[in-house]
């Protein structure tokens, strides 16, 4: 596969590379094809607990946003809106198989697989081994919050992938893309946008006396991030909401109600979170000074302002996975 050429320079990406990388992302998108497999023959979705957010994704599929409930999950659209085509591919040519799941699935495996190839340029840039990179994507997709949570039905393939699509802009100094991971991350999940902004900050400040002169101008990326990400849930969130809706507004309908304290408890209790981390956190620690400093301080800052939605894995799992080497 001339594994090799994987290995950029922030500037450009070569046409031997960008080969390379394509080779990769159909062999991580059949990988993340079986991992999901059993979503559309083993088990439905919506009815297993833990997992009822998925029938509001059904209902995405199919329907238009409007007639759901919970209004701040319905503007998650950009994984059902990929899953269409696919969902009506399989009604006509594969009747025998839930079509909504399996449009869910690809659209899901889509872009489980470009976060993969984001996180192997990542571990490239870090280690320069090409093998070292590739086995650490391979851990990460085989963490638990791949299979039961990327792959089941939800839309927490799209925040990873943009997470890491961030991660990968600011490791390379391509600070001009932040905007389109904005829009991107917006139409995926509303919580990417809050926590991409704390990300990028904690980068941004944690590169501190590595900035150089015109290091300043990144400014202007952060804030073109804030704004093309609040415009687009403002936007988004109004046009189907049929009314005025503002960031903050989504944002106090989607933290959870729970003290900080008592959400932070629920969220290490949780068996999920330990699922995902049993294997990767040890093996990470041995290798956690291979991780450039920015990454892990922004981690460790976008991970604790996540106690009052979710548990930090999109953070933490990929550099973990990467420690693991």
């Amino acid at each position: 596969m001339g594994f090799d050429s994987i290995k950029v320079a922030p500037a450009q990406i070569g046409l031997r590379a960008l080969r390379s990388y394509l080779l990769l992302f159909s062999l991580f998108f059949l990988i993340a094809q079986g991992l999901g497999y059993p979503t559309l023959n083993r088990f439905h979705a919506p009815s297993v607990p833990g997992l009822s957010d998925s029938a509001i994704y059904y209902q995405l599929v199919v329907g238009p946003p409007s007639v759901l409930a919970r209004p701040y999950m319905r503007c998650r659209v950009l994984i059902p809106l990929v899953a269409k085509p696919f969902y009506h591919f399989a009604r006509r040519f594969i009747p025998t198989i839930d079509g909504i799941a399996f449009g869910l699935l690809v659209s899901n495996s889509l872009f489980v697989g470009l976060g993969a190839c984001f996180l192997v340029s990542i571990g490239n840039q870090i280690s320069g081994e090409p093998a070292v990179a590739i086995l650490g994507a391979t851990l990460y997709l085989l963490s638990f919050a791949i299979p039961n949570l990327q792959l089941a039905g939800l839309v927490d393939s799209g925040e990873a992938c943009f997470m890491l699509a961030v991660t990968w802009s600011l490791l390379t100094q391509r600070w001009w893309l932040l905007p389109i991971w904005g829009i991107l991350g917006a139409l995926a999940k509303e919580t990417f946008v809050p926590f991409a902004i704390v990300f990028t900050l904690a980068w941004w400040f944690s590169e501190g006396r590595k900035r150089n002169a015109g290091g300043m101008s990144q400014w202007k990326w952060i804030a073109l991030l804030v704004i093309a990400g609040a415009a687009t849930m403002t936007i988004l969130h109004s046009v189907i909401e049929g009314q005025m809706i503002w960031p903050w507004d989504i944002a106090a309908e989607a933290r959870a109600g729970a003290p900080l304290h008592t959400a932070l408890i629920g969220s290490i209790s949780d068996r999920s979170f330990w699922y995902v981390f049993i294997w990767l956190l040890p093996l990470g620690l041995l290798g956690v000074r291979q991780i450039p400093k920015p990454w892990l301080v922004a981690s460790l800052a976008t991970a604790s302002s996540r106690w009052r939605w979710a548990h930090g894995k999109t953070c933490w799992a990929p550099s973990l996975a990467l420690c693991s080497m």
